[in-house]
């Protein structure tokens, strides 16, 4: 079996962004739009006023100060409160492999190679904006891959059971070079008008490469150890839109639960002793200790998780440094916050440094990588 390696990485950045102050005050004029509209009804009891909401609330509930999205103007708009990202045409590309491939570009880049040599490609992400072709077929028409190519949805924990099924597929001589992309578009599945999660996501691209092989031109080279999946069935993250809405009698396509849903008192209760759980064990596989671990790279959620499970590990609070936080300014990107955690804070790590880079979400999934710094 093949020793595998992450020898790029990239992350395309959307270029709005949109402040907590930004979205509480369009959020808190749409409320007062609905209990203006809806006086008659609340003072009789039939209907239930909606509640503003505050950037203290938002920053005390998740960490999050900002977020970057694909368009700003629909999401603040108290008459749509959704991005505006009109349709194109079969003969243009995608969005979500136009901004994939624009993020590969950064990861291929970084490992120096060329398109040409990548013989897999995998688009992993939480949503998919049409079921096929496969986005990442077109990705790989788009930058000029070789091989094959294929879309994977474990929602949060896509990007690492991505990485995963890239590894088993160098560590087995299937591919030589392996790009895995993360076209995150959250803004889209998200519900603006829900008090409870209206903070919660942004918008980003990310892409790994995964080979056996280095080029000997990229700028890090970090081994993947060892790669560990686990799932457990749970209601208390859904999104139940899907193909077959059109043929449900009632007319429930605009429902709520058609959008991302969460429970996220239970979700944070039985998610997180999980996920220490998980990375113990798998960093036990390979006979370290939580102590051993110079880095985590962690799913970015919410901060108050990350904390507990790097509590749990640690038996004390993990420094910035140890367990690196982008959730503040990229907010949840589901599957791709590890990613670009990893991305952005790895290069001042010496040669024999070990990390962890693990994601939790829906599912539950929870999918972990143990690196070390070749």
């Amino acid at each position: 079996m093949n020793k595998t390696y992450i020898t790029g990485t990239g992350v395309w950045t959307p270029p709005h962004v949109i402040t907590n102050e930004e979205l509480v005050a369009s959020f808190n004029e749409y409320v007062r739009r609905y209990n203006e509209r809806n006086h008659a009804a609340i003072e009789a009891g039939d209907v239930v006023a909606l509640l503003p909401s505050s950037v203290e609330f938002i920053e005390k509930a998740s960490g999050i100060k900002q977020r970057y999205v694909i368009d700003k103007a629909g999401v603040l708009d108290p008459d749509r409160m959704y991005p505006h990202i009109p349709e194109r045409s079969n003969d243009q590309i995608s969005i979500m492999a136009e901004i994939g491939a624009l993020a590969g570009k950064q990861a291929l880049e970084a490992a120096g190679r060329d398109a040409a040599e990548v013989d897999l490609v995998i688009a992993a992400c939480a949503n998919f904006q049409r079921p096929y072709p496969a986005i990442a077929i077109e990705i790989q028409d788009t930058l000029g891959c070789g091989g094959y190519g294929y879309d994977m949805n474990v929602a949060c924990s896509a990007g690492t059971f991505g990485i995963e099924q890239a590894a088993n597929a160098v560590r087995s001589g299937q591919a030589r070079c392996a790009l895995v992309i993360g076209p995150e578009i959250c803004s889209g599945h998200l519900e603006w008008r829900d008090r409870d999660c209206h903070f919660i996501f942004g918008d980003v691209a990310t892409a790994v490469v995964v080979e056996a092989e280095p080029s000997g031109r990229q700028k890090h080279l970090w081994e993947i150890l060892g790669s560990r999946a686990a799932t457990s069935f749970s209601n208390n993250i859904r999104n139940n839109s899907g193909f077959l809405d059109r043929c449900e009698e009632g007319g429930r396509r605009d429902a709520r639960d058609k959008l991302f849903v969460q429970e996220g008192r239970k979700v944070f209760k039985e998610v997180c002793p999980m996920a220490a759980t998980h990375i113990s064990d798998h960093l036990a596989q390979h006979g370290l200790k939580p102590t051993d671990v110079q880095r985590f790279w962690l799913h970015q959620a919410n901060l108050s998780m990350n904390q507990f499970i790097s509590r749990r590990l640690l038996g004390r609070d993990a420094t910035p440094e140890e367990a690196p936080v982008i959730l503040d300014k990229y907010a949840n990107t589901a599957s791709a916050g590890s990613i670009i955690a990893f991305h952005q804070n790895q290069a001042d790590l010496p040669s024999g440094a070990t990390g962890i880079m693990c994601s939790f979400g829906a599912g539950y999934s929870i999918g972990s990588h143990v690196l070390r710094r070749a």
